[in-house]
């Protein structure tokens, strides 16, 4: 009892410090973005071309740096706050999400299949999240596919239902799947995709903070499906059933015994 109540603190204290490392950083940030945007609209005109290439590294920095500390604090946020659960639709979760990628999809030609998840005990925004960053993800990893293909489905790995969410695109090796839900390890170079590398880990701590458990499995440039469990006591409210495998251009995956 002693030592997992010494834990409980330690990893409390972790969170408040990782939280506040995420934080802190976010006024002098925006105080650099905003003086580099003001010297660009004012002065701009008046630069040679290499130092507006030089102030527009700058800006896009900035960018890039807010965009990792937003998704440090929504990483640090999870272990912070409580499971608000309630019985929640997840088909409405993904619309939700799907509504949000818009403009990521636009000229694309993606196929979506998208079929009945039912509803589970769960924490909505949280759970929204988790679909909004594998989503992305999806339609990010598809980007060189045409059509891309992205199925969101349920099946039963034994009695246990399992939401997983597939795509044809750029896949990885099997042999780096266990660093995939860690904070800033990426599959991918920056340059091929754009990521911080946060929203597989908060997806990570989502689901083991509803008492879940996820997993991926992929093979290069042939497509990745990520799985995810909710705990019994966040049971879907109709019958979990095998789900048979579509004939398009996803090649089936073995959805692995855990």
């Amino acid at each position: 009892m002693k030592r997992t109540a010494q834990l409980e603190a330690a990893n409390k204290e972790l969170e408040a410090f990782s939280y506040t490392v995420a934080h802190d950083p976010r006024a002098p940030l925006r105080h650099l973005a905003g003086f580099a945007n003001i010297l660009m609209d004012t002065s701009g005109h008046s630069l040679d071309a290499d130092a507006r290439g030089y102030l527009l590294k700058l800006q896009n920095a900035a960018q890039g740096m807010g965009g990792l500390i937003d998704d440090l604090l929504k990483l640090a946020k999870v272990g912070r706050q409580p499971l608000s659960r309630r019985t929640t639709k997840l088909n409405t979760l993904v619309d939700q999400a799907l509504d949000g990628l818009t403009v990521d999809c636009e000229g694309r030609k993606i196929e979506w299949q998208i079929e009945d998840l039912g509803s589970a005990e769960c924490d909505t925004g949280l759970m929204q999240q988790v679909f909004v960053n594998l989503l992305s993800n999806a339609v990010k990893y598809t980007r060189l596919c045409g059509p891309a293909v992205i199925r969101v489905a349920r099946t039963t790995l034994g009695q246990e239902p399992v939401i997983f969410v597939r795509d044809n695109g750029a896949g990885f090796s099997m042999q780096y799947a266990g660093k995939l839900f860690g904070v800033f390890l990426r599959l991918h170079k920056a340059k091929d995709f754009e990521g911080t590398g946060v929203g597989l880990a908060t997806v990570h701590r989502i689901i083991l903070n509803h008492g879940g458990r996820v997993w991926a499995e992929a093979e290069p440039d042939r497509g990745a499906t990520f799985f995810f469990t909710l705990p019994a006591e966040a049971s879907y409210d109709t019958a979990a059933r095998k789900i048979p495998e579509p004939s398009s251009a996803l090649e089936p995956v073995h959805t692995p015994q855990q």
